[in-house]
């Protein structure tokens, strides 16, 4: 029987972009409620109940609610809000994590879909962590710049709606350090301390460039950007979602455009060096849409699913734009 999709949650920016990946697609039905059902919390649990794998793209209180709704025991259930993504019980949407979380994907009845920022962290930091050669206590503070549409709605009508032309050019926000998103890092990173971190909206539609520098003096000795890229290289060999860019060239003549994997389900890694001042610099770039959300949904979906990963490579259709409206 071919399984049978159910997007709670399909008018969103997420929603929506899920539902376009999967438009098309014969190895699965997406059962979809008309306009005047959506808000039906009893047409949603039908719905729910139904279906072999429910994905929510909802805020977080409604995701609980949706799962509250499950009454059925064969239902699995992927949500992409950050409702459960430190949550126990719940398995962490990020195949390329450790070598065995696919598996642990695949077999689950629920999983967090990760955090568009925690993605890019985690790919970076976890493997250099485990490894030791990013000290768990390490004083780290990242950075990341996000495309407006990762605000949702509310974002692209900002920009793209009538008054798109005050919309600011770059809007840096969290600035009381407790984003939802820093527990979230810190557990599946494996740190013994919150990092720092200052994320940004740019006046781009999508596409995520994040950063995080090191200090070579307190990392353990001898440890040098060239052992931080091997490690990194080590554990995403043959990881189809994943480039690491190499290591070396004329460093201060490249440039990261955030925009440049959107409409995919990539992210490419990326460690710079300078040895005079003794910095790291360890860079990630990938659509807030694609490996950020959407992509990932996909990708977690067909795990479980056991159907082609073919289909989590993308390019996608974007959301439609609100000017064109």
């Amino acid at each position: 029987m071919t399984p049978l999709v159910f997007i709670d949650g399909d008018q969103g920016t997420t929603g929506l972009q899920v539902r376009q990946w999967l438009s098309g697609r014969t190895d699965l039905r997406v059962l979809q409620l008309p306009p005047e059902h959506r808000k039906s919390t009893a047409h949603r649990a039908e719905a729910l109940n139904d279906c072999d794998l429910a994905l929510l793209c909802l805020p977080d209180d409604a995701a609980r609610g949706a799962v509250a709704l499950v009454r059925r025991p064969g239902v699995r259930v992927i949500d992409a809000s950050s409702a459960h993504r430190t949550a126990p019980g719940w398995v962490y949407g990020l195949p390329e994590m450790e070598p065995a979380q696919a598996a642990r994907i695949a077999a689950a009845a629920r999983v967090s879909n990760p955090g568009c920022y925690p993605t890019g962290a985690l790919l970076l930091l976890r493997p250099l962590v485990e490894a030791g050669l990013v000290p768990a206590d390490h004083p780290l503070a990242i950075h990341a710049i996000s495309g407006y549409s990762g605000q949702g709605r509310a974002g692209l009508q900002a920009h793209e709606g009538a008054a798109a032309a005050s919309a600011p050019p770059l809007q840096v926000y969290g600035l009381g350090l407790q984003h939802k998103h820093v527990p979230e890092i810190q557990q599946h990173a494996g740190l013994a301390h919150a990092p720092a971190f200052v994320p940004a909206y740019g006046h781009y539609r999508q596409g995520i460039v994040l950063t995080i520098a090191l200090h070579q003096r307190l990392l353990p000795a001898g440890v040098t950007a060239a052992h931080l890229h091997a490690a990194l290289a080590m554990r995403y060999a043959g990881q189809p979602c994943i480039e690491l860019q190499p290591l070396g060239g004329d460093v201060d003549a490249q440039r990261i455009d955030p925009q440049t994997l959107n409409g995919s389900n990539r992210i490419r890694l990326a460690v710079f060096g300078q040895e005079r001042t003794g910095q790291v610099l360890l860079a990630a770039v990938f659509d807030n849409l694609g490996k950020g959300a959407a992509g990932a949904a996909v990708q977690n979906l067909d795990l479980m699913l056991g159907l082609s990963a073919a289909h989590t490579q993308g390019p996608f259709t974007a959301v439609p734009d609100l000017r064109a409206a």
